[in-house]
């Protein structure tokens, strides 16, 4: 018997590469944790379209892919936190160990790197969807 909530939580993923986008939900899978509810998959390739579904409201996870282009996923993500009211958990993928110090400056909640491990992405989602059910902020 499962203790996790019923209702799936929304994981936006930024990449322009769809191969990128589908590593990832085959990464993750339909639930990163037994104790967490499904995840629900919503993908986006560009910029504006992050932004866009960003302040729609509703994303708890946010993964950016560091590799990106034109627009890299560390500034999409530095974008979110300065400008999106309540913003979700950010788990940015990064292509380069040396990237380390970018993803600190972008405010990545958590970080992993390529190749993507699976264990290690679960892991990762799974302690930022935790962390967004604990610090949700009330809509305005």
């Amino acid at each position: 018997m499962s203790t996790a909530p019923e209702s799936p939580m929304k994981v936006l993923v930024y990449s322009d590469d769809a191969n990128t986008r589908a590593e990832i939900r085959m990464a993750i899978g339909r639930r990163p944790a037994a104790d967490l509810p499904k995840v629900e998959f919503e993908e986006c390739a560009t910029q504006p379209a992050v932004v866009a579904r960003l302040d729609e409201g509703g994303v708890d996870v946010l993964i950016v892919d560091g590799e990106a282009q034109p627009a890299g996923g560390l500034g999409v993500c530095r974008q979110a936190k300065d400008e999106v009211y309540d913003c979700p958990p950010v788990l940015a993928i990064i292509g380069r160990r040396d990237d380390g110090w970018l993803a600190t400056w972008s405010r990545a909640d958590a970080v992993v790197g390529l190749p993507i491990d699976p264990m290690g992405l679960a892991n990762a989602l799974a302690g930022l969807m935790r962390q967004r059910v604990q610090n949700r902020l009330p809509a305005l």
